[in-house]
């Protein structure tokens, strides 16, 4: 199946290195890394081959995550377990980036330990590991944020409304007594990407949104979480024929703990959620974003001397 699994940093240092069956020849680490930098082109494909040996690789937070195999294994299969590596990295380690590996090889070790036995993945959730881990993760120093908050009607009291995305890089409580000390929280993000083509005269010519709705828990046993949405939300285009016009959504995906019955009755998205970060709901959106777009885009091309253009391209808020 899987034969190594190694993390470089974008300098090519290895972070953490682990080889599961031996068949693969050493120094894998550097070939990788100078075929991702000399690749033709804008960057390497996240699987290519050299000499029989497949390399297969994500990049994140500017780090390689690297599985290598001489078995012809499904690309998505492995791409998955990479990912899901990444997410265990983070709920354990708080944050992910290379001084929070470094600083917790030991238990980044422990991990691959637990994960993977020889080379065939076994255990990937954060919930399930936490009886087989017991080193204490290192929490990296972050900067202190600040909590928004507005004034109430007598002035004198102050209602918190928000904390900044960094809040919840902390590591999950692996022992007892950290679960016991650790204050329970759970912090829910809304990520969505733009993606908008638009035409020399600056009008709209296709747009979509992409976006997930992200929660991280710190909570202690098995508590029910509800979180309800919009009640008019409506989801396909089936819905919209009706010629009713609410927040509409072209298709969405859930997490599989998430009770579909009381959202398709109630809008109401219940669950028990797992530890550490997970993805409660996918969406997408795709239409006439014409009058919604939060920026526009003003391009300016001259004709200059012996073929010479000069581009300027103009992004300004709205």
């Amino acid at each position: 199946m899987l034969s190594q699994f190694f993390i470089l940093s974008s300098r090519g240092d290895t972070i953490a290195f682990r080889d599961y069956r031996g068949d693969v020849v050493k120094g894998t680490a550097d070939i990788f890394y100078r075929k991702v930098k000399g690749w033709k082109g804008s960057q390497a494909p996240p699987i290519f081959n050299v000499e029989g040996v497949h390399f297969i690789h994500i990049k994140r937070s500017g780090l390689f995550f690297v599985f290598t195999t001489k078995f012809n294994v499904a690309p998505a299969f492995v791409i998955e377990t990479l990912n899901r590596l990444c997410s265990l990295f983070k709920d354990y380690c708080g944050v992910l980036n290379e001084e929070s590996l470094r600083l917790n090889f030991v238990l980044i070790y422990e991990l691959l330990d637990e994960v993977l036995d020889f080379g065939y993945p076994q255990v990937l959730s954060t919930e399930t590991l936490k009886t087989h881990v017991h080193n204490q993760p290192v929490a990296v120093e972050t900067e202190k944020y600040h909590q928004a908050s507005f004034m109430g009607s007598t002035g004198s009291s102050s209602i918190q409304r928000s904390v900044p995305s960094s809040a919840a890089n902390k590591p999950i409580a692996v022992s007892l007594e950290q679960q016991r000390a650790q204050k329970k929280e759970l912090f829910v993000d809304l990520l969505e990407r733009l993606t908008v083509l638009i035409g020399a005269d600056g009008t709209v010519l296709r747009a979509e949104a992409a976006g997930c709705l992200q929660m991280k828990s710190f909570l202690v046993g098995s508590p029910e979480v509800r979180l309800g949405l919009n009640e008019d939300l409506v989801i396909g285009m089936v819905e919209r024929s009706s010629g009713y016009h609410g927040v509409m959504l072209d298709d969405c995906s859930f997490h599989e703990a998430v009770n579909l019955e009381e959202f398709e009755r109630d809008r109401v998205m219940s669950i028990i959620p797992p530890d550490g970060e997970s993805t409660l709901m996918n969406y997408r959106v795709s239409g006439d974003f014409r009058n919604t777009l939060p920026f526009n885009v003003f391009p300016l091309v001259e004709e200059g001397e012996s073929a010479r253009y000069s581009i300027q391209v103009i992004v300004v808020a709205m």
